[in-house]
């Protein structure tokens, strides 16, 4: 495989602001693995009922994903961002409301909103960055752009962690006013740029349309694998990251400052596989990375779940294993997502590609899987929720070499 030049000077701007979009959900999306900590501790309930931070965030993704394409289609890009940076504003600002009332309900309709912004800004970012450039490099353009959504969830645990955790009194409302005031003027940025609306072949007009693109790409076998490769590592990854610093201080092996530090760094290996797999896809086929990444991840959370079971009482570093794996896992998940999103978007005809963005981005409703997980988690233990991650990870190999005997 050729080295193809990843975009060039006449999409260089706008690849470049889009990229920053990248950043601001990545950010806000990992703050959720900290609040579950932080509601179960401040508010009293279990980790069953804090999952349900995640609950009420990816089912606005499933629930938006189509009307986002939609409105995307018929207002272009730009107004979509725009858009989507308003209802992240909004839902970041009711937070200032909810901390006075100290209400779960509130927090919970806070974020439904944050991540229907969220659903807009993903449904436009992720198509528009395979297309700013040529074809050859649209993986490895989407992998770039999402290695600063990895930096982004990143920094999400090590601020809000630290900021949570190493006071009593925290006013939860704080950073997300300081986010709805940042959001807000990268929304008066976007309004102002004028970003090139991709020309691609027409969809048809008539009443039909939507319900005809829907059913031809139901009937793309490939796609649909890839649908389901792309919803079974939502909840894998998902999972992960909601459950770690629940997991860490349940086993007793950190508290919930220092596990969210752990988090922040394992994040930050996150973002860095996502840099070195952008780069490794210069010359290396998606599928033949993907199918090595998923056996890795594969390996790496059975892993957890064996040394976590048999030395769950150790005193040696010995202890501190599982977590080692668990960050062995970021690096090798760090390059799914936009691989098989890029690679799913390629098997389907250019005129349907907006729609088949939208119903790729309605897959983040597996985060509602964590629920499953905490529900375990306070009934079975910490150790056994580890195998729903597992199985996702297992959809996610078959269809990596899927698409690689494809390929031949």
């Amino acid at each position: 495989m050729s080295k193809t030049s990843l975009t060039t000077r006449k999409y260089l701007v706008p690849f470049i602001l889009i990229t920053t979009l990248f950043f601001l959900w990545g950010f806000a999306r990992s703050m959720l693995d900290v609040l579950n900590q932080h509601f179960k501790d401040t508010l009293n309930i279990s980790i069953g009922q804090s999952s349900l931070v995640q609950v009420c965030s990816y089912l606005a993704y499933f629930m938006m994903a189509l009307p986002a394409g939609i409105f995307i289609s018929r207002y272009g890009y730009r107004r979509g961002v725009v858009f989507g940076l308003l209802l992240f504003a909004v839902g970041a600002f009711i937070f200032i409301p909810g901390a006075r009332l100290e209400a779960f309900s509130v927090y919970l309709g806070a974020l439904f909103v944050i991540a229907c912004g969220l659903a807009f800004l993903e449904t436009a970012a992720n198509p528009y960055s395979t297309m700013l450039g040529p074809k050859e490099t649209a993986t490895s353009r989407l992998n770039l752009s999402q290695s600063f959504n990895g930096l982004g969830s990143s920094l999400g645990p090590l601020i809000m962690g630290g900021y949570l955790f190493s006071q009593s009194d925290a006013d939860l409302s704080l950073p997300y006013a300081v986010m709805g005031i940042v959001v807000m003027i990268v929304a008066v940025i976007f309004s102002r740029v004028n970003l090139p609306e991709i020309q691609i072949e027409e969809e048809p007009t008539n009443a039909e349309a939507p319900k005809n693109a829907l059913k031809t790409l139901m009937s793309n076998r490939l796609f649909v694998f890839g649908l389901l490769a792309l919803l079974a590592y939502e909840v894998s990854e998902i999972s992960i990251n909601s459950y770690f610093v629940l997991f860490v201080t349940g086993m007793g092996w950190l508290k919930a400052d220092g596990a969210s530090y752990i988090l922040g760094l394992s994040l930050f290996i996150f973002m860095g596989g996502r840099f070195l797999g952008s780069w490794i896809m210069r010359s290396v086929k998606p599928a033949r990375m993907l199918s090595w990444c998923a056996a890795g991840s594969l390996l790496s959370i059975l892993m957890v779940i064996l040394t976590s079971s048999s030395m769950q009482n150790e005193v040696s570093w010995t202890r501190y294993l599982p977590i080692i794996f668990l960050m062995v896992n970021y690096l090798c998940e760090s390059i799914m997502f936009p691989t098989i999103y890029s690679m799913a978007l390629n098997d389907v005809a250019p005129s349907l590609v907006g729609r088949a963005g939208s119903v790729l981005m309605m897959t983040p409703v597996g985060g509602c899987a964590f629920l499953l997980m905490g529900i375990m988690a306070d009934n079975i233990g910490y150790v056994l929720p580890f195998f729903l991650p597992l199985c996702g990870f297992v959809v996610v190999l078959a269809y990596a070499i899927r698409k690689r005997l494809a390929d031949k």
